[in-house]
């Protein structure tokens, strides 16, 4: 048995199997409308979510399986149930977890006390099926991505945590741009320095400059600057981050064919401008678009194959 916690836990080859195994997925659907059948899907949310509670419904549902939502007001988590014991109670019940939740802490109470996989849906840490989304779009629109360069600009949050783990995993060269005091966290920083030396990777960089992080990038991505759970933070966010915004002018100090990312929701005219989210080099809603199929593989790859 194996979670999907964070990329950290995965080789090269078996990131490369997922997106493998996702784009045979996305082309021909039908092939795998059975592979789940029988199976389900607990999916706890500490958190609301548009993207994660659908492409994970819809794909277990297209897959032949059942997905179950639980909201944090109806399982007893919120009331005090331990996230141990209720990871043993569903995994009596379902063939697998997934939780969008607020403490990665809650993810790993529960992966090591649950007899099925359980899947990171979102922590306030890492966010790995975002990242193999991005990944495997960047893959599509590219042809590889060996070699290619992502300047990441804005808030080093869980998403782009994940993003320099998933860098260091498949040959990607990483920069990070973040005002200071909104840096990417430390401990995974160096974590993934190891994780390049060891892979002879290239070594991320961690800048305030965001033209300099965007010079001859492959691709600029950003996030909110303003994550759930930090909105009375709004105003003293909005403020660190001015000269942060993904403009025309940004996109200009790229690779004249660099395209632009992002995980939505988008706050256009804060973190990103409309012209360069509304035009022809943004690929977000094939990111989105492609959680399902990623994700479709995902759950094959963890459900399927228990007996």
């Amino acid at each position: 048995m194996k979670h999907l916690l964070s990329l950290k836990d995965y080789s090269r080859a078996e990131i490369e199997e997922i997106f493998d195994l996702a784009a045979r997925v996305k082309a021909d659907p039908l092939a795998y409308s059975d592979a789940l059948k029988g199976r389900s899907l607990a999916m706890i949310f500490q958190k609301p979510s548009t993207r994660t509670r659908v492409s994970f419904e819809v794909g277990m549902s297209q897959l032949g399986g059942v997905a179950l939502y639980l909201g944090a007001n109806d399982i007893q988590l919120k009331r005090g149930e331990s996230a141990a014991d209720t990871a043993k109670v569903l995994s009596r019940y379902v063939d697998g977890i997934m939780a969008r939740v607020f403490s990665h802490q809650d993810l790993l109470d529960l992966a090591k006390s649950a007899t099925v996989p359980v899947i990171n849906g979102l922590s306030d840490l890492l966010h790995p099926c975002q990242t193999l989304a991005d990944y495997f779009t960047l893959r599509e629109r590219k042809g590889s991505l060996e070699g290619l360069k992502i300047a990441y600009i804005g808030d080093g949050n869980n998403v782009c945590n994940e993003l320099m783990v998933g860098a260091a995993k498949l040959g990607v060269t990483m920069a990070v741009a973040a005002p200071e005091g909104f840096e990417p966290n430390p401990l995974i920083v160096k974590s993934v320095m190891r994780e390049a030396q060891k892979s002879g990777a290239p070594a991320p960089v961690v800048t305030r400059d965001p033209r300099a992080a965007a010079s001859q990038a492959d691709v600029i991505y950003t996030d909110v600057w303003t994550s759930m759970g930090q909105e009375e933070e709004n105003e003293r966010r909005i403020a660190a981050f001015q000269g942060y915004t993904i403009d025309a002018s940004v996109m200009q100090v790229a690779r004249p064919d660099a395209i632009f990312m992002h995980c939505l929701p988008a706050h256009r005219g804060q973190e990103v401008s409309a012209e360069v989210i509304d035009g022809p080099r943004s690929v977000v809603f094939d990111q989105a678009e492609n959680r399902l199929h990623v994700q479709k593989a995902i759950l094959i790859l963890l459900l399927a194959r228990r007996e």
